[in-house]
């Protein structure tokens, strides 16, 4: 991360510039914290190898945008590096190259006088002198000889626009007025401490007012604060006009950013991995293949023998979802993610491909009682996910369940061609449960009261979190996953905890998919991936577990540990009933919650009475009597 002449002051993973800490968002300093600029800021003069190829997400970005009226993307970037920044410090790699950013907060306090005053006003230096250490980079006050730290004063005016602003300190000490004694006066931030939220009084130096921070806090503190001036801080714009009510919030706080990311696995040729690109660079002459008898006519020119590559079912299909986003209404970013889920299952499931340096599968044997349950058993001993970043929200997360509901941020201000993007490499064990088996158990779920429940709560969680900021027509069920998914999903919760338990893997680490499909398209798979560029990721562990001693004894666990709870019985009988809205029963942090950054519905859609008895009723669970401790 570099500002002030190309400075360096940090770094960060590039996955951290995906999910924690991206463009909008602030990053916190040992010393002061900084906000990551827009894509217009970013250079890649001296960068080579910037390019993630994956054609599929490039298509999933461009279908996703198309419902915010932008422009399509040309490429996935990753961040700005040049090899020999950390080995010549002081060369162009390290101090020229990189992620710009800018100070947020630009008020500082000093940290022994109380001064508080904007970067800016001149009042501070800024020390970062030795290029082998950026992180001691810091701002500094001239009121002693010692030279004392000034730090970020940490409150700052934010809206669910997505807008993002400085505290107007000086203009709220004096109650919207002007001081009567000076037309700069000198502030001072006191923090007097204490347990009960922030006790911070603002002084002016010139006229002695004072003024108490709490009274901007809470509901009734928003009437002392002043109209949503509309900024967005990492494009260096103002929006006139933003109807928003400002709410204090302390900088760096959880809501403060939340990304709109879309991910994909890197596929084989021939199983949807190289088909977007052929669509790219070949649309014109492919639109009209709408059918499997035109496409065998297409296919028969000599211009388009290289169709003869391709699955001509998955060709053909891959043109009528890319009519359907271009003609049609514009799906949202979790429809989009969704239907990148296809391909993948058809490569996970189906005839084992050509490995290759991005995807390789083994398929196992399944251990005997086991294929009760599973009819297939994969090490998937190679793969790439790529990941792009498309916007951001701030106040309101980006919920898969209710995705009208919050603001999307623009991460530039003029139309670019490109997203920033980053892929990690690693290994996983793919699951398929038994078709008959499945297929059964959700027959007689579907309409069982337990289910029923389910699916009432879930309509009340989207009525409640309904907004008047929503123009289309509601649907209460829009989303609604399904009997398939919730079995599965609570099936690959407990094996991450097991395998996190038992195997020593930080469940962090880890990541799944869940492939359970709709009506049209009925799947019941679980990919359990690491998902970290660390050593966690590709050294074969996760892999190995696949293996048929090693993956009977962690589904025996897995279950049998299900049966059981501390917090029982409050969590075992844990149901929705109106006007209950959360979306999980027998489940809690005791028994199936995993990490954020490793559930992919955050920890919703979660109940062990699907899996085993918990009240002696064995027609509601999915696992066979064989397995069941």
């Amino acid at each position: 991360m570099t500002f002030n002449a190309n400075r360096r002051v940090g770094s960060v993973r590039p996955s951290h510039l995906m999910f924690t800490a991206g463009i909008g968002s602030l990053v916190d300093l040992p010393n002061f914290s900084v906000l990551v600029k827009g894509l217009d800021s970013w250079s890649y003069s001296g960068v080579t190898q910037y390019d993630i190829d994956e054609p599929r997400l490039r298509a999933a970005v461009n279908r996703s945008l198309q419902r915010y009226g932008r422009g399509q993307i040309e490429q996935l970037r990753s961040a700005p590096w040049l090899e020999g920044g950390d080995s010549d410090p002081k060369g162009w790699a390290a101090q020229g190259v990189g992620v710009p950013v800018t100070p947020f907060p630009q008020w500082l306090r000093c940290t022994a006088c109380n001064l508080l005053a904007a970067v800016d006003s001149q009042e501070f230096d800024f020390r970062n002198a030795n290029a082998r250490t950026p992180h001691e980079a810091k701002f500094v006050h001239d009121c002693k000889n010692s030279k004392p730290l000034a730090v970020a004063a940490r409150f700052t005016l934010v809206c669910t626009a997505g807008h993002l602003d400085e505290f107007p300190y000086t203009a709220y000490v004096h109650h919207g007025q002007a001081c009567t004694k000076a037309q700069r006066p000198k502030l001072r931030m006191k923090d007097h401490g204490g347990n009960q939220a922030a006790n911070v009084t603002i002084e002016c130096v010139a006229c002695g007012r004072k003024r108490n921070i709490r009274e901007a806090m809470g509901e009734r503190g928003r009437r002392h604060l002043p109209a949503c001036r509309g900024r967005h801080p990492h494009l260096g714009t103002f929006e006139s006009g933003c109807e928003k009510e400002a709410v204090l919030m302390v900088a760096g706080a959880s809501n403060q950013w939340f990304p709109l990311t879309l991910s994909a696995l890197a596929l084989p040729k021939g199983q949807g991995g190289d088909i977007e690109k052929i669509l790219d660079d070949h649309w014109p002459e492919l639109q009209g293949v709408v059918s499997r008898q035109f496409f065998d006519l297409v296919a028969s020119m000599p211009q388009f023998g290289f169709l003869k590559e391709f699955d001509p079912d998955t060709v053909v299909s891959a043109i009528l979802a890319r009519k359907e986003g271009v003609e049609g209404s514009a799906p949202s970013a979790p429809d989009v993610q969704s239907d990148l889920f296809g391909p993948e299952w058809d490569a996970l499931s189906g005839p084992v491909p050509t490995p290759t340096d991005d995807f390789a599968l083994r398929p196992v044997s399944v251990p005997p009682q086991l294929d009760e349950l599973f009819s297939d058993v994969r090490q998937v001993e190679r793969l790439r996910e790529a990941r792009a970043l498309i916007g951001f929200t701030r106040l309101d997360a980006p919920d898969r369940e209710s995705p009208e509901i919050a603001t999307r941020v623009e991460l530039s201000r003029s139309t670019q061609n490109w997203v920033p993007a980053s892929e990690v490499r690693g290994e996983g064990i793919f699951l398929r449960v038994r078709d008959d088996l499945m297929a059964d158990w959700a027959d007689r779920m579907v309409k069982s009261p337990q289910m029923e429940a389910h699916r009432e709560a879930y309509g009340r969680f989207r009525a409640n979190r309904k907004s008047d900021r929503m123009t289309s027509e509601f649907d209460p069920f829009q989303g609604w996953p399904g009997a398939r998914y919730m079995a599965l999903h609570t099936l690959s919760h407990l094996l991450i905890r097991t395998i996190a338990l038992e195997c020593g893997y930080n469940s962090a680490s880890l990541a799944e998919r869940i492939y359970a499909g709709d009506d049209d398209h009925a799947r019941a798979g679980i990919l359990i991936y690491t998902a970290v560029p660390d050593s966690e990721g590709t050294l074969g562990g996760l892999v190995s577990l696949a293996e048929s001693s090693e993956l009977r004894r962690i589904v025996r666990r897995a279950l049998t540990d299900a049966q059981h709870c501390s917090a029982d019985p409050l969590c075992a009988e844990r149901l929705p009933h109106d006007p209950d809205d959360y979306l999980h029963g027998a489940a809690c942090h005791v028994c199936l919650f995993v990490s954020e950054t490793t559930c992919e519905r955050g920890n919703r859609f979660l109940d062990r009475r699907f899996l085993v008895p918990l009240s002696g009723d064995k027609e509601q669970v999915l696992t066979p009597a064989g397995l069941l401790p």
